[in-house]
């Protein structure tokens, strides 16, 4: 299956890809999704959020599970965790949208936040999953969560079938110097930079609260770009030197040859947060690993149909492929 998506004439360019869906284009079309919350203790003594979706009470238990993890500052209220939760209430599939630490409204207990190379945290959750499912099981990575999960995947080899049945990323900038850079030039810093840094300097600064002396709040409210802001709060607390260190290190691009489960690599050609010249070419990824690389879609776009448009066709295209090669 092969899914070329092709933008509606009313909608061009990447950045309106971007910005219309994700706060204008209708996310579902059925019953509002419902969640229900479980807080599950993590190893270390902190805690993660997960989000079932409830709408379903009914499905047999052995349906299959889709595990959404999300994006940068994102929740199962994101514009795309909404438009999977009716994709998969269509097809009869549990959905569950772990949140990353300090992502589900209420600040985490230890140190650490969480990072775009979250690679153990990812496989912690998905294991866990497994233990209490016994269908199919699914995962989904939206852009940062994306990346995470195709690290996991790389890192994880052969042994990741015994976890999960299929994996895709969606709009993953899976070259974090690439696509770092390019959110913190030009207009792309004033559109999407400052908006990331809107919410990420007061979450760090609830964290700062907690652990004083943890950095130094001077030079973090200062940052004015992410790059400036992952020196000073991203890199050091989760173990790396500097941001290069971090977006070197944490990038999944170097691992896609070492994936050995079905994964599939939705990116548009004109995301503005992912340079088309940063993408991986079939040579560099394993056979596993399917490219989907459209002109069109914007980052985490993909908007259809008559005006005002629904977000309705990706995640029909992801899934699908995910039951033909799952």
């Amino acid at each position: 299956m092969i899914w070329d998506y092709q933008a509606p004439w009313w909608l061009p360019g990447g950045n309106a890809q971007t910005i219309y869906a994700a706060k204008l284009a209708r996310r579902y079309s059925g019953p509002d999704p419902k969640w229900t919350r479980e807080r599950w203790d993590t190893p270390d003594g902190d805690f993660v959020d997960v989000d079932w979706r409830s709408n379903d009470n009914s499905l047999p238990k052995d349906a299959p599970l889709l595990a959404l993890f999300h994006g940068l500052e994102g929740s199962s209220s994101s514009h795309y965790a909404q438009a999977f939760a009716e994709e998969t209430h269509k097809r009869g599939w549990h959905m569950a949208v772990p949140h990353f630490r300090g992502c589900s409204g209420e600040i985490n207990w230890a140190p650490r936040a969480y990072h775009s190379g979250d690679f153990e945290e990812v496989g912690w959750i998905l294991s866990r999953i497994r233990q209490q499912h016994r269908g199919h099981l699914f995962a989904v990575g939206i852009s940062l969560g994306g990346n995470a999960l195709m690290r996991w995947a790389g890192e994880m080899g052969q042994s990741a079938r015994q976890v999960v049945d299929g994996i895709a990323s969606v709009s993953s900038p899976i070259d974090l110097t690439a696509s770092g850079n390019a959110i913190d030039a030009g207009i792309n810093k004033v559109l999407y930079a400052r908006m990331f840094l809107g919410t990420m300097k007061p979450r760090a600064m609830e964290k700062l609260k907690q652990f004083p002396g943890l950095f130094d709040p001077q030079e973090l409210m200062a940052a004015q770009s992410l790059y400036e802001f992952d020196q000073v709060f991203t890199a050091p607390l989760h173990g790396f030197k500097n941001t290069d260190d971090y977006w070197e290190r944490a990038s999944a691009k170097p691992g896609l040859s070492r994936v050995q489960i079905p994964a599939l690599l939705l990116n548009a050609r004109n995301d503005p947060f992912i340079p088309a010249s940063s993408l991986p070419t079939q040579a560099q990824v394993s056979d596993w690993v399917k490219l989907w690389q459209p002109a069109a879609g914007g980052h985490v776009g993909f908007a259809s149909g008559a005006f005002p448009g629904d977000l309705q066709e990706m995640p029909w295209a992801v899934t699908e492929w995910m039951t033909q090669h799952g």
